[in-house]
Parts: structure tokens; C-alpha cells; sequence
């Protein structure tokens, strides 16, 4: 019996190491071979001060920056998620026609019918930090009259900083794409 109790604490033992080590090990290996920055936190900076993280959104109000997507933690990367409303519960069309009604005060050129969901709604994890390339070309008049640039030279900047993943529409990173309009004009 003690030589089976001995064999028992071994075996819980060598899978503690092995589940709790070997499979940390195993997505750690697997996250710098496949993971974008090779697993780690890329931050960017702007004048050397860090100005955040590039898989982390942000929220941006000031009119000569872009937009991203709205978020239903308030940008708090400790407690990702949705908002949980379903797409016809009154509080949440209240909400987004709200953020509607913002975004074409700031956007008069736009009709309401124009403005892109993804400017409007929270994503599911409430920290995503892409817009779909359409999202920012709406912002581009906005931000180039607030920074004195011309709309092609925003164009190109945007298209340049442009991602296409696999299946999906073209998207760029708000952060990026804000911390190289800084840049370029400060």
C-alpha cells in the first residue's frame, strides 16, 4: 500500500510539472515562432515616452487623431469583454445611437446611414484595437482639416499602414496609424 500511495504522489507530481511547465512552455515556444512580435508586448512610443501597446485600443476623442472602435470596459485590458446586450435590447440602441449622433457632429459631411458599425459598436473583447480601412477613410476629412494635411496624404497613410488578414477586409491598427500622423506633423 505505501509503495502504491509513493507511485500515486509520483504520477500527480510528474503531471503537475508536466500540465502546469510543459504546456506553458509549449504556447510560450509556440507564441515566439508564430505570435506577432514574437510573443511579446510591441509598445510604441512617441518622443521616447511609451504611448501603448499594439494589441491593446485606446480611446482617442481629440479631432485631429483617428478614432477606434468604442469599448464596453472602458479600454481596461485587465477585464476584456463585451457588453452583453443583444442587438435589440433599448439600452444598447440607446447607447450606439448616442455614439451615432457623436460621430456625425464631429463628421458633418457624413449622413447617418454612412457612418461605419464599427465606429458606433463595442467588439467583443472591448479592447480591439483595428478599424476596417473603410472606418478610417470616413475619419480622413475630419483629421485632415485639424492638422492642415491634405485628404491624399492621409490616404497614402493609411493605405500604407493598411493589414490584410486572411479572409477578412483590409483593417489598420488606430494606435499605428495615430502615432504616425504624430509624427509626421510634430
Amino acid at each position: 500500500m505505501k509503495t502504491d500511495l509513493i507511485k500515486a504522489f509520483k504520477l500527480t507530481l510528474a503531471f503537475c510539472l508536466l500540465l502546469s511547465v510543459g504546456y506553458i512552455g509549449v504556447l510560450r515556444m509556440f507564441a515566439k515562432l508564430e505570435g506577432p512580435a514574437n510573443g511579446s508586448v510591441e509598445m510604441l512610443s512617441v518622443k521616447n515616452r511609451e504611448v501603448g501597446a499594439v494589441l491593446v485600443g485606446q480611446e482617442f476623442t481629440r479631432n485631429d487623431l483617428f478614432w477606434g472602435r468604442p469599448s464596453a470596459v472602458d479600454y481596461k485590458a485587465d477585464g476584456s469583454g463585451g457588453s452583453n446586450y443583444g442587438s435589440d435590447n433599448s439600452e444598447y440602441l440607446a447607447i450606439v445611437k448616442k455614439r451615432i449622433d457623436k460621430f456625425l457632429m464631429a463628421h458633418p459631411y457624413l449622413k447617418r446611414e454612412e457612418v461605419p458599425a464599427e465606429l458606433v459598436t463595442a467588439s467583443g473583447s472591448g479592447l480591439d484595437p483595428h478599424i476596417p480601412v473603410k472606418a478610417a477613410y470616413v475619419q480622413i476629412e475630419r483629421v485632415a482639416d485639424a492638422r492642415h494635411l491634405s485628404v491624399t496624404s492621409l490616404r497614402a497613410l493609411v493605405d500604407e499602414l493598411a493589414e490584410k488578414p486572411i479572409g477578412g477586409p483590409s483593417v489598420v491598427n488606430v494606435l499605428k496609424l495615430n502615432v504616425n500622423l504624430i509624427k509626421i506633423t510634430e
